[in-house]
């Protein structure tokens, strides 16, 4: 584990004035962009579009995406799931194994043909050795990780056990649009877990069903869980993480009672049609998946060979199951749920900071005291200290940004000897004395 000296930790979290960063919010919204969450994440700085589908995390939207994964690590440790980190190259063979290396999703890595063979430079050594052409840019990890388990799996006794990864994936989407929703790169939570039996599976699967629920309710979002069709991954049902929303490329029959749901694509449900659970009405709905969970049986475990011996000697193939969230698609959702026509309104768990302070003309100093104040409490601040802008123009963009509570210092507050408080969202704002401003954070 690592550990930071206070500090270290005061170092990190005290360089986030607005004077001193170097991205910048918009007023008009970028071009060719008609959905919420990129409209809002790129005027407000928290991210820069590359390419189509493929996005910089600015440093304010790196802490939203830190945040969100933080709130994965501890969930995931509360079922027992041990982080790791696997390689974004992704060689043939492994794909080979099950078949899908022609699925045309990856981006495959091509030899540069124009460089004669022959050559002693340290490129074509590595062509040489292993042509890139036998390689895939990740978009999935079963295989990896199946090939991994099959060197240290052999006896019942090293069952069951879940491992998971944070990290980058990239698919050859065609249709790459939506901002954060649909992205060719992007982040993504994939777990993989290992068992002796179906019986074993499920009561896992249960688990990590109850651990997604937490993790997208403490995120700010209410996600419902959907019957799925299989496909690359598995040929069985899958099961899908939905939030409701109008932009949703999703489209699902819910029961307005129990919630109850059917992705449309493999649906016998009709809107307006009866509940086979409890009778209630059928309501049609579009939707964004931000998870899903796959029983993968032992279709992978066939494909290495991964088997173990049970305590009567038998030999038997691993049972697994897989489980994704995209961060990413967390944080679009979790815009386009959370705004209003001033910008972002971020649930306090994932929102880059806890406060934005501004101090008006006049108040730099006492701004710059409270703000040392409130850091040396452990308080995550950012500071807009900017001398060349105008008080409208700082609270325009504490609106854009959303941090839940702005904290103004100005002429008229300190004459009080308080802090004007607004919470992100409402409209009152209130005044709290100056020697009570951290006690309203703890």
């Amino acid at each position: 584990m690592r550990h930071y000296s206070p500090s270290r930790e005061f170092v990190i979290i005290k360089v986030m004035k607005l004077s001193q960063l170097f991205t910048k919010t918009t007023r008009e919204n970028p071009k060719d962009e008609t959905s919420v969450n990129a409209q809002l994440l790129e005027r407000g700085g928290f991210i820069y579009k590359n390419s189509a589908g493929i996005y910089t995390f600015l440093p304010l939207g790196w802490r939203v995406m830190q945040k969100i994964a933080g709130i994965i690590r501890e969930e995931m440790a509360k079922i027992g799931g041990i982080e790791m980190f696997m390689p974004a190259l992704v060689e043939k063979k492994y794909l080979d194994a099950t078949g899908r290396w022609e699925v045309e999703v990856g981006f495959k890595i091509a030899n540069d043909h124009a460089v004669r063979r022959g050559s002693t430079s340290t490129r074509l050594s590595l062509y040489e050795v292993e042509p890139l052409s036998n390689f895939v840019l990740g978009w999935t990890h079963e295989e990896v990780l199946t090939a991994i388990a099959s060197r240290f799996v052999s006896s019942y006794k090293d069952l069951p056990f879940a491992a998971y990864q944070i990290q980058t994936k990239f698919r050859n989407e065609p249709r790459a649009k939506s901002g954060l929703l649909r992205g060719r790169e992007f982040m993504m939570k994939d777990l993989y877990s290992f068992h002796a039996s179906e019986d074993d599976l499920w009561r896992y699967y249960e688990d990590v069903k109850g651990a997604y629920h937490k993790i997208f309710h403490r995120c700010g979002l209410k996600a419902i869980y959907t019957i799925a069709a299989g496909g690359t991954f598995t040929a069985e049902n899958t099961h899908e993480f939905q939030v409701l929303a109008d932009i949703g490329e999703d489209t699902i029959f819910i029961c307005d009672k129990c919630e109850y749901a059917e992705n449309k694509e493999i649906s016998k449900l009709m809107n307006n049609g009866q509940c086979p659970k409890c009778k209630g009405k059928i309501v049609e709905r579009k939707s964004i998946e931000v998870g899903n969970t796959f029983p993968l049986g032992d279709k992978y475990s066939k494909a290495f060979d991964l088997k173990f011996v049970d305590e009567k000697g038998e030999s038997h193939l691993v049972i697994m199951g897989s489980y994704g969230i995209g961060l990413g698609r967390v944080m679009g959702a979790l815009v386009e749920i959370h705004h209003d026509d001033e910008g972002i309104i971020w649930p306090e768990a994932v929102a880059p900071f806890k406060v934005h302070l501004l101090a008006l003309e006049g108040t730099e100093k006492s701004g710059d005291e409270i703000y040392e104040k409130v850091l040396h409490s452990g308080i995550e601040v950012l500071y807009d200290d900017r001398m060349d802008k105008s008080a409208g123009e700082k609270f325009t963009d504490a609106d854009l940004i959303g941090c839940q509570l702005r904290f103004v210092v100005s002429e008229k507050t300190l004459q009080k000897k308080s802090v004007e408080v607004k919470r992100r969202g409402e409209k009152d704002a209130k005044l709290i004395e100056l020697d009570n401003i951290v006690d309203i954070l703890l």
